[in-house]
C-alpha cells in the first residue's frame, strides 16, 4: 500500500466516495473504525446524512456534528455506516505530491460521478 495518494470507495460496482491523504492506510482506518468521530469518519457520516435526512448542516451547538453522533436515531447509524464503509471496495493509487493529489481526487470523482464527494466551498 502506498503511503500517500487518493483512494476511491466503491460498493456493488457503484463508486461512491474519493479521497486524498499522506497517510492512506491510517486514513482507511479512521473512515471506518467504531471509535471515529464526524472528524475522522467523513464519508460514513456523509452517508447517515443522507439516510437519516439530517442533510442541513447547522453552525451552532443543537444540531452540530458533534450533536449529531449523540443523537438518538442518528448515532446508532453513523456506527452502521462505519461498518458499511469497513466493508466496501477500496483503490488506490500512489501520488506523493498535494497538488496532484487534489487533481487526481477531482478528476476521479468527476469521472465516475462520485455522487459522496462534495467540492463546495464552505
Amino acid at each position: 500500500m502506498p503511503l500517500s495518494g487518493i483512494y476511491l470507495f466503491s460498493e456493488n460496482g457503484d463508486h461512491l466516495y474519493v479521497g486524498r491523504t499522506n497517510t492512506i492506510r491510517k486514513r482507511l482506518q479512521n473512515h471506518c473504525r467504531p471509535s471515529s468521530g464526524h472528524n475522522s469518519a467523513t464519508f460514513a457520516f456523509r452517508l447517515t446524512r443522507v439516510i437519516t435526512g439530517i442533510i442541513q448542516a447547522t453552525y451552532v451547538a443543537e444540531g452540530s456534528r458533534s450533536s449529531l453522533e449523540k443523537h438518538p436515531t442518528f448515532g446508532p447509524e453513523f456506527i452502521r455506516q462505519k461498518h458499511r464503509v469497513r466493508e466496501m471496495q477500496v483503490r488506490f493509487v500512489s501520488e506523493p505530491d498535494p497538488m496532484r493529489q487534489a487533481l487526481l481526487e477531482m478528476y476521479v470523482s468527476v469521472s465516475l460521478g462520485t455522487p459522496h464527494n462534495d467540492f463546495d466551498n464552505h
